[in-house]
């Protein structure tokens, strides 16, 4: 497929961009890594303020289930983590930014004002993800785990293996909702094409169904359309969006 021709300009600021010799490049990699750490660091420690409250929402599909911890810094290092991933959260414009700004000299311009405008659009898909996943499916397959084979075993999860279950599940689903997104972008930079995502269409089928039975936490096909579902229909709202980036 044949690249999108490059006005004259562009392709003059691409070379005086390349000019960059690989330590300049090492040397603004280090500094905004460092940046992006520092950052990282400052919102994990206000977000330790946070940290109990937001291990009652995560616990809540639970219902009246109190998980227990069975090591004695299992509690802290839960505290510890669920800060982290609250404080991944809060940094992750800053670390966005960050990580645009370092690939921005490989791109032409034209593909630069398609990348940042997607960065909003993916916060919005991503946060549409976190959300159908916890008040959607969530519930579905917490009540199903703790009934299965309750005639025999009575349900007691650890905090820690708790909550590591929910935030990847919550996560891999927010990453699913990227899907259009995804293909938009392909295909305004012309790596893909809407005919050639309407000829994949059956691979893609099968594709999202290996996904879905890896998201899904349980082994029941109702769960597993929750998540197979929604994949399909990204797809092929990616698929209009490529249409419409043509």
């Amino acid at each position: 497929m044949s690249r999108p021709s490059i006005e004259p300009q562009e392709k003059e600021e691409n070379r005086a961009q390349a000019r960059m010799s690989l330590l300049e490049h090492l040397e603004e990699l280090r500094e905004r890594i460092i940046k992006s750490l520092v950052v990282l660091f400052l919102t994990t420690s206000l977000s330790l303020f946070f940290s109990s409250r937001f291990l009652e929402i995560l616990t809540a599909p639970m219902g009246n289930l109190k998980p227990i911890f069975l090591r004695p810094t299992e509690m802290i290092l839960t505290y510890l983590k669920v800060a982290l991933i609250i404080g991944i959260a809060l940094a992750m414009p800053f670390i966005l930014y960050q990580f645009v700004k370092f690939i921005l000299p490989a791109l032409y311009p034209h593909e630069r004002r398609y990348l940042f405008s997607l960065i909003p659009g993916a916060t919005f898909s991503f946060l549409a993800g976190l959300a159908f996943a916890y008040f959607v499916m969530l519930p579905f397959a917490i009540k199903y785990l703790l009934t299965f084979g309750g005639d025999v075993a009575r349900a007691q999860w650890t905090i820690g293996e708790y909550i590591s279950f929910v935030t990847t599940f919550l996560f891999w689903v927010g990453m699913a909702f990227e899907t259009p997104l995804i293909i938009f972008f392909l295909s305004k930079v012309g790596l893909v094409s809407p005919q050639w995502l309407s000829r994949n269409r059956k691979y893609a089928v099968v594709i999202i169904a290996v996904i879905a039975a890896v998201i899904t936490p349980t082994p029941d096909p109702f769960n597993m359309s929750l998540v197979m579902v929604p994949l399909l229909i990204l797809y092929e709202v990616g698929v209009l969006l490529a249409k419409l980036a043509r």
